[in-house]
């Protein structure tokens, strides 16, 4: 009997986003609030991929008490092949399909992480079992895929079609920029609101203020839309000319050898690999100055998420990007940056114009700051999946 009513139970929701806290200590801290908020009222799963041992973990510190957690290790490394990885993406892939089926929820948060087929499966369930699901787009597939790996074209109007599919049958859409909305309004055609959400970042409470130093960090993917060649080359030549600010880097990548590299051999660059979270932050709070190099073409896809933890860390901003992005406008529009052209002699002279003092460094205004907060975003989500009145 007990086993008959475990079967035809509903759970209310159920979140979906393969790397969850601790592994993605922001968006990762921020689904677990939501999580943990819903779930005073309403039956909860999170459906997750963890390092270790979830529940674990969560106990230890006091987290998620009153959740489902359904989480499948993690067997792949950073340095995993293609094949491992593309492996568990499928296991993955599988693992949500199952618990889609054992925990039968009413109403479904899926992210873009991963892309497309997860998202789709989420579709498909919701048309069997009547339910309804809520897509969150922090990056849009198969396209900013495509920017970094070219897929074949066939392949790719197939990936976009499944996608557009998910897009026009979910209950609420939601991405972080105008230009990644608009996109989607273009790309589907649809008809639908689609709210917009930034990604949230969190504001350090420090136990005294940190002196910030006229230096610059970076702290993020080292990856290959983050223009890092460019930016390694212009910091050469600046150095070569004399100058003398030290550049800071955080964070793993496809670069991190060639950044390894430069900082044995150029006293101005200092390379620390990746850092958990809250060391990393309190890292980027003692410098006025942090790099935001990104590709042009991206911007229509995806927004640097490493953008609010600049601004909640008192950093100001120096965008190296074209100026008709969406990063470019929302660097002046705020007034917290710099937007410098991707070319070497622009980076190079920029960085010039900052050792001398030649930008006055601002604040974030208090409704920015409050914008990106981790509160915001939980607030915003409860709205926008409507569970607010939890």
């Amino acid at each position: 009997m007990e086993a008959v009513l475990i079967i035809f139970f509903r759970t209310d929701l159920a979140i979906i986003n393969r790397t969850f806290w601790p592994h993605n200590h922001v968006i990762g801290e921020a689904l677990l609030q939501f999580a943990e908020k819903v779930s005073g009222k309403s039956k909860v799963c999170i459906i997750i991929q963890a390092q270790k041992n979830i529940k674990s973990v969560m106990s230890n510190e006091g987290r998620g008490k009153t959740l489902k957690v359904c989480a499948l290790r993690i067997i792949s490394r950073p340095k995993s092949g293609l094949f491992v990885k593309s492996f568990e993406s499928l296991l993955f892939m599988f693992w949500v399909l199952l618990q889609l089926l054992v925990q039968r929820p009413r109403k479904l948060y899926v992210a873009t992480d991963p892309p497309l087929i997860v998202p789709f499966i989420v579709f498909l369930y919701c048309k069997l079992f009547n339910a309804k699901y809520y897509y969150h787009l922090q990056d849009i597939h198969p396209e900013a895929t495509n920017v970094i790996y070219p897929i074949n074209k066939t392949l790719l109007r197939f990936f976009i079609w499944i996608d557009n599919i998910t897009l026009e049958h979910s209950k609420s859409l939601i991405t972080i920029s105008e230009d990644m909305k608009m996109y989607i309004l273009e790309r589907c055609k649809l008809k639908k609101t689609i709210h917009l959400l930034a990604n949230p970042s969190f504001k350090l409470n420090l136990k005294k203020e940190i002196k910030q130093k006229n230096d610059i960090i970076f702290c993020g993917n080292v990856g290959r839309l983050q223009r890092i060649p460019l930016l390694l080359e212009a910091i050469k030549i600046y150095s070569e000319k004399g100058g003398n600010l030290k550049f800071t880097f955080i964070g793993n990548g496809f670069y991190e050898q060639q950044l390894s590299n430069l900082s044995t051999t150029n006293n101005n660059v200092n390379y620390l690999g990746y850092l958990p979270a809250n060391k990393a932050a309190s890292i980027v709070a003692s410098h006025k100055w942090a790099l935001l190099p990104i590709e042009d073409k991206v911007t229509k896809y995806a927004f640097p998420s490493k953008s609010s933890s600049y601004v909640l860390s008192g950093c100001n901003i120096i965008a190296i990007c074209g100026s008709c992005t969406s990063v470019a406008q929302w660097i002046w529009r705020e007034e917290i940056g710099i937007v410098c052209d991707p070319d070497i002699e622009s980076i190079v002279e920029c960085f010039f114009a900052i050792e001398n003092n030649r930008f006055n460094k601002k604040l974030a205004n208090k409704e920015l700051t409050k914008k990106l907060a981790i509160d915001t975003f939980v607030e915003k989500l409860l709205l926008f999946t409507e569970f607010s009145d939890v």
